[in-house]
């Protein structure tokens, strides 16, 4: 693998790509809808929220503008739209404490939300108008899956418990409805952290919703709630959502080096990043990842960057035989170790292996 010399804030090639499924790391403005449904009678009191919540918003870096609309059909159906300098800087503030309190004011007049991120990729307007506005040059190749994580800590002793619950959970039906379905799922620790992924095609929400609500899924959560470092309460909605919200791990970037094998190998590498650093460590090691798929000796085969605040994690799937102590696998430069605190792989500023707890694959998928 080599590293590129661009520096930390330098916005990946733009070159259109059969392999990048996913990136947040283009530089190009970033549309987000936000899709909500209003308990009938509460239409006032969402609007009085959103307004409090408009003027917060206005002051976070990277926001350029939102809209407020309301349906013509349905009044219960609310439309909210923002404008983003870029996805990082919305990324930051949505996976943030402080939006976690932001939004509480619109739990009890809201049924029901739905996110939308999108890249603006073209757009009408004279030349004058667009001169500042960076759009995404090329559409990108995606596999049709979507990837997500979830990530908590449990109480330090209680990770043999915990593993052993999560690895004895029976296999769900993978067919969530007629056009969503379960692709995979793979369980790792590190310490006392658990990194649960997901792999969909269809509709990611509508997937995690129908794993909620599945009974033996539901009984792994219970036993493992007295673990938690994080007190939740799955009976009480604003519980659960505070939780789930907070575990959210999204998948930064996303690239594909060669076809699926059947007998690849998934690792997973947790980068403990010095504080404040989670975004520009998952920017470098996704340009390291686009630089490897262009080596045709390089043991990865895909590589998904995951990133919320300071917690970094890769999952990799390389060639049979490769492990996840391979130096091919990830490269230790200086650059990268500038981004590190040191407390990696048997205290050296590296990344850390995850163990696996298990890997649940639908047939077919």
């Amino acid at each position: 693998m080599t590293t590129t010399s661009a520096p930390a804030s330098a916005p990946l090639t733009r070159q259109v790509s059969q392999r990048v499924s996913q990136s947040v790391f283009d530089g190009s403005r970033l549309r987000v809808v936000l899709l909500v449904d209003v308990y009938d009678g509460a239409q006032q009191q969402f609007l009085e929220a959103y307004e409090q919540l408009c003027n917060q918003v206005a002051s976070v870096p990277g926001h350029v503008s939102d809209q407020l609309c309301q349906s013509i059909e349905n009044p219960s159906q609310w439309l909210i739209t923002s404008e983003w300098e870029s996805a990082p800087p919305f990324l930051t503030w949505v996976n943030s404490e402080e939006h976690v309190e932001m939004v509480k004011p619109l739990h009890s007049c809201v049924r029901d939300t739905r996110s939308l991120r999108f890249h603006v990729v073209r757009e009408t307007g004279g030349p004058a108008a667009n001169a500042a506005r960076t759009l995404q040059a090329e559409p990108r190749m995606g596999d049709g899956v979507i990837r997500h994580a979830l990530t908590f800590t449990v109480k330090p002793g209680s990770e043999p418990a915990v593993a052993k619950i999560l690895a004895e959970y029976n296999s769900l039906n993978p067919k969530v409805d007629d056009t969503t379905r379960l692709c995979r799922t793979t369980l790792f620790m590190h310490g006392n952290r658990v990194v649960r992924a997901i792999e969909v095609r269809g509709d990611l929400l509508a997937a995690l919703r129908f794993v909620a609500r599945q009974p033996e899924v539901r009984a792994v959560e219970e036993a493992i709630n007295p673990y938690l470092e994080q007190d939740r309460d799955l009976d009480d909605a604003d519980s659960a959502r505070v939780f789930f919200t907070r575990a959210a791990l999204p998948a930064v970037h996303h690239v594909t080096a060669a076809q699926e094998d059947p007998k690849a190998e998934r690792h997973a590498l947790f980068y403990p990043a010095k504080p404040g650093s989670g975004l520009e460590l998952a920017r470098l090691l996704a340009r390291q990842d686009e630089s490897a798929a262009d080596d045709p000796k390089s043991p990865v085969l895909q590589s998904t960057i995951f990133q919320r605040d300071d917690v970094v994690v890769r999952l990799v799937d390389v060639r049979r035989g490769v492990g996840a102590d391979d130096p091919a696998l990830a490269p230790k430069t200086a650059e990268l170790k500038g981004f590190l605190d040191g407390r990696g792989a048997k205290g050296s500023a590296g990344p850390a292996r995850m163990d696996l707890v298990t890997d649940r694959r639908s047939p077919g998928a």
